[in-house]
């Protein structure tokens, strides 16, 4: 059975500046399939593959050389990676495709093994993180953060500044402030790891403070109509990130984005591991306080995903796992086909198994 006209993902979609074909975003995802930080031609290809999403967040990319946290992820912050992720855009371009860049500094959600110098990781507190780093060799127990000075802020601040003039020159349509699961700036905005006692402590006013400044200095690269910003009010993340009130917290958040006029956010919905969500969170009410679009993410199908655009709950869906077995999901939803199911073990392997390996309609005999 084909899609008909009352399928609300594939309506064209006005994104800030950019004109998208149909609603389906294609959520960034860590592979860890960039050796040395530099993308490669397996990267080129995984995203060329999937050009046919209404937009692609590409996955998680270092803005400096202590944002690392995580192995084979790769990088943004010199000339080498800025040629290497011009191929990486060229080849969606070349298929029409629409893509941004999540802009990432794990913070205290790495390893000295990871950084230069083989310093502590950062953070807002020294609170260490619960579980283990992965390393290429294997995992390594957590270590307990620095926490940062008032005074490094601005330059932290500049940090994503130049990075988001990096992405530009990397031929980028767009930017994505993570701020969520668990990483640098999620960090900053919840309790559990932000203990501090000055301008960017204590109240939720204070706590995003970091945020907005963040965003407010990548829009004056960019233009409030190209950034937009992930956040994660319950999940947990494996990281145990939790909130002593999160709707507020929250509310208090996308208040400071919707003044700031940026194009979009993209909300994950609950919990992205397997733990059940114990907070109670109304996202209804982070969509009815911003004015740009809302990106609903985690779990979606495509049933699940019309209803949420049809009953006014988002603009547009954000599909993860499922777009990574199915380099073509956009057809497959189109056409109602069967999906290909995910490589698990394959997740975080090197080479083009579980990465460039999953058919496509056409290739699959029937």
């Amino acid at each position: 059975m084909v899609s008909n006209e009352a399928d609300e993902l594939f309506r064209p979609v006005t994104l800030g500046r950019a004109q998208l074909g149909n609603r389906i975003v294609m959520s960034p995802m860590t592979r860890g399939r960039t050796p040395g930080g530099v993308p490669n031609e397996f990267n080129a290809e995984y995203y060329r593959q999937r050009a046919s999403a209404g937009l692609i967040i590409a996955e998680s990319t270092a803005i400096t050389p202590m944002a690392v946290g995580f192995a084979n992820s790769p990088n943004l912050f010199d000339a080498e990676h800025v040629a290497a992720w011009k191929r990486v855009t060229d080849a969606v371009h070349v298929r029409g495709g629409t893509v941004f860049l999540q802009l990432w500094h794990c913070g205290r959600n790495s390893h000295p093994s990871l950084l230069p110098g083989e310093v502590l990781p950062i953070g807002p507190s020294a609170t260490p993180p619960n579980r283990s780093m992965r390393m290429s060799s294997g995992r390594l127990p957590p270590v307990t953060p620095r926490a940062l000075e008032i005074g490094e802020m601005p330059g932290l601040v500049d940090e994503y500044r130049q990075a988001s003039k990096q992405a530009m020159a990397a031929g980028f349509d767009g930017i994505e402030v993570h701020a969520a699961n668990g990483y640098l700036l999620d960090q900053f905005l919840r309790d559990c790891t932000n203990r501090r006692t000055d301008r960017y402590g204590g109240s939720p006013e204070n706590r995003r403070r970091l945020l907005l400044e963040v965003v407010e200095a990548v829009s004056q690269v960019w233009g409030e109509d190209r950034v937009g910003v992930r956040i994660s009010p319950t999940n947990r993340a494996g990281y145990e990130m939790t909130d002593s009130d999160p709707q507020p917290l929250f509310n208090c958040v996308v208040d400071g984005l919707q003044a700031l006029g940026i194009a979009f956010i993209d909300v994950v919905e609950g919990e992205t591991t397997d733990y059940p969500v114990e907070v109670p969170f109304d996202y209804g009410e982070l969509r009815a306080r911003f004015g740009g679009a809302y990106i609903a993410n985690n779990r979606f199908t495509l049933e699940s995903g019309n209803a949420a655009i049809r009953e006014g709950r988002a603009d547009l869906v954000a599909f993860g796992r499922s777009f990574i077995a199915n380099p073509d999901l956009v057809e497959r939803f189109r056409l109602r086909a069967p999906l290909n199911e995910l490589d698990r073990e394959a997740m975080f392997m090197q080479g083009e198994r579980g990465y460039l390996d999953y058919p496509v309609l056409g290739s699959v005999s029937s």
